[in-house]
């Protein structure tokens, strides 16, 4: 299925205002993952960081926000946890190690 919103060459969204949660299940889909609830939860808690800081959260800081180990978010993503959240939450590419 076609993305019904413009992306870059890695996938990000154009615009931000483009996201909902439904554009973050497609972006998903397009990397071959399947969006569940944890998930989306993830991608609020980093959107509403990211929306009072005005920065993609560093893992440790968000891991430890939302009560989860790096560890874990590693394992719930396979590869890249913040570069993932940020990608389908409709946030900025992270900078720095994530």
């Amino acid at each position: 299925m076609a993305l019904s919103v413009p992306v870059d060459g890695e996938g990000f969204l154009v615009n931000r205002d483009d996201w909902s949660e439904e554009v973050a299940v497609e972006l998903a889909k397009a990397d071959e993952f399947e969006i569940d609830e944890q998930i989306l939860g993830f991608i609020r808690e980093a959107r509403a960081m990211y929306d009072n800081d005005g920065v993609v959260p560093p893992i440790r800081i968000f891991a430890k926000k939302t009560g989860v180990s790096t560890k874990d978010l590693y394992g719930i993503f396979k590869k890249g946890p913040m570069k993932l959240i940020c990608k389908w939450g409709g946030l900025p590419k992270p900078t720095g190690c994530v």
